[in-house]
């Protein structure tokens, strides 16, 4: 064995890669574990086919591929991220508003327009209680529908109603053409709409 050169001591050819050379060294290590003298050997073959690439790979013998030579260029870009979006609004905020989807926006308008239209034609004004409790109840609805937070649906439509209560009887002295009481009712619904459709 000793007559034999490195190569062969490896039972790999001289053109054999690099990766066939560390997997020969590998199972000819793992094959004879208990001789230390044969273990050496294997090393001692190894060591000088490296020697000898180095050697020649210094003399321009050994032609490297670009892609050893140059793996920058093969690189892939890293993978891009998008990023996120900064928010300027403040948390507390951000949980209350919503993105509404057409569906969200349609239906409560449609609802509270259809309440509107019960009242202002109509001269009887005991239908302005029963319209507006019809209108509390469906923004309590819509607005439980997203996320079924029943007590802070209650609360915002409460809310919504002293709002707009409170901003139609104000506006209303200024608004001919309309009784004040049923511009309020309007005024109302429409932050009804506004509340029930773009918070949650």
């Amino acid at each position: 064995m000793s007559d034999q050169n490195p190569y062969e001591k490896l039972g790999v050819t001289e053109d054999a890669s690099f990766e066939e050379i560390q997997d020969a060294k590998g199972r000819l290590m793992h094959q004879h574990q208990g001789n230390q003298q044969l273990v050496e050997t294997v090393e001692a073959a190894y060591d000088a086919i490296i020697m000898d690439r180095l050697r020649m790979r210094q003399e321009g013998k050994i032609k490297v591929p670009e892609r050893i030579r140059f793996p920058e260029r093969l690189s892939q870009a890293p993978p891009s991220f998008p990023q996120a979006q900064i928010s300027r609004s403040p948390a507390w905020l951000e949980g209350f508003l919503d993105t509404p989807s057409t569906g969200d926006i349609l239906w409560p308008a449609v609802i509270f327009l259809l309440l509107s239209l019960l009242i202002v034609p109509n001269n009887q004004e005991s239908i302005l209680p029963l319209t507006l409790a019809l209108g509390f109840g469906c923004n309590i609805y819509f607005l439980n529908r997203k996320e079924q937070k029943f007590g802070r649906s209650v609360l915002l439509t409460l809310a919504g109603l002293l709002v707009g209560v409170g901003l139609g009887s104000f506006l209303g002295t200024y608004v001919g053409g309309i009784e004040q009481l049923k511009f309020a009712t309007v005024m109302t619904f429409v932050i009804f709409w506004l509340i029930s459709s773009f918070l949650r």
